[in-house]
Parts: C-alpha cells; sequence; structure tokens
C-alpha cells in the first residue's frame, strides 16, 4: 500500500533530479504559519494539474525527520531563509494519496 509516516526525501529527490523549477520560497511561508493558525492547520489547495502531489512531496523532504535533507535544499530559497534550520527535518509527516490509496483498494466498500 505503501509508506504513511515519515516517507522520507527520496519522492522530492527525484524530482530534483530532473527538470526542476524551485518552489521552495513556499516552505518559508509555511513555516511562518507554524503555531499561529486556528488549529493549527494549513490547507494548499491548486485546481487539478497544478502541483499539489509536487508539493507535498517538497513538503515532506523538509520536514520529515527521519532523514536528512541538509543537501537536497541547499542553494535553494528556503535555504536562504531565516527560517531554514528552524523547522528542517524536525517532525513526524503523515503522508497520503488518496488516488494511489483508490487505485489500490480491492474492496469497493471502502470506496
Amino acid at each position: 500500500m505503501g509508506e504513511y509516516l515519515n516517507p522520507g526525501n527520496e519522492a522530492f529527490a527525484s524530482i530534483r533530479r530532473g527538470h526542476y523549477i524551485d518552489k521552495t520560497g513556499l516552505i518559508d511561508y509555511i513555516n511562518s504559519t507554524i503555531d499561529t493558525t486556528p488549529g493549527k492547520l494549513t490547507c494548499f489547495s491548486r485546481p487539478r494539474r497544478f502541483g499539489k502531489s509536487f508539493t507535498a512531496k517538497m513538503l515532506c523532504a523538509y520536514y520529515d525527520r527521519s532523514c536528512d535533507s541538509h543537501a537536497l535544499f541547499d542553494g535553494l530559497i528556503i535555504s536562504k531563509a531565516e527560517s531554514f534550520e528552524s523547522y528542517l527535518n524536525k517532525y513526524d509527516v503523515i503522508y497520503l494519496d488518496i488516488v494511489q490509496f483508490i487505485s489500490n483498494c480491492t474492496d469497493k466498500k471502502m470506496l
């Protein structure tokens, strides 16, 4: 089915190996909202095909405490941010890919 808790940074590393446009400035914004939003939640909604999975993989790589992502983010926009070291690899991360879950589901009652 997949790994849901602390998936590591390999998914984002594979994205970095291809043609990559730096969108890590978003992480600095998220860092500024930690512990300041009601319910301590942040929601990202984007239209279909506008990078939700890409963003989720980037966030997993940044926050996931089970790996060291310093080298992966070195030289990117977030590495120049004041908040970079404060939150890098400090949290447990839960990653759920709903599309993958549904496509692997054999019990139609769950759908």
